[in-house]
């Protein structure tokens, strides 16, 4: 029996699918998802989301939000999902250069939101090349 992936951000559904797993970013790690997985909410960590059926895999960038597994349904609300074709990689890696240049002098007020800003250019990056 497959899941059933639905992943949506404020502007549009990115995702509505059947799936075999999903694997996300939870806020301690990430989490692997099959049918039959118990029931679970969690917050979500900027990262990459795979999913796949049939052998093929296929990835989005995610920001925060979170994540609701019932019975076989996936559901994914995430403040930005971006497929491979959407991601700008030359502006990815322009931001990922620059939040790592801002992490040598940073602050503890500023801390947090650069490497927010890093790990979204890296899972960016890690989307458009397929890794």
């Amino acid at each position: 029996m497959p899941l059933k992936l639905v992943v949506v951000t404020p502007e549009k559904k990115v995702v509505d699918t059947d799936t075999d797993q999903v694997e996300l970013p939870g806020e301690l790690g990430y989490l692997g998802i099959l049918p039959g997985h118990a029931p679970l909410i969690s917050l979500l960590k900027t990262g990459v989301l795979t999913y796949g059926a049939g052998g093929s895999e296929k990835s989005l960038a995610i920001s925060t939000g979170f994540v609701e597994v019932a019975g076989d349904s996936v559901s994914v609300l995430a403040d930005l999902a971006e497929e491979p074709g959407e991601v700008n990689v030359a502006a990815a890696e322009k931001e990922r250069a620059t939040a790592e240049e801002e992490l040598k002098t940073a602050s503890r007020e500023t801390l947090d939101a650069i490497r927010a800003r890093l790990e979204l250019a890296q899972a960016r990056i890690a989307v458009a090349r397929g890794k």
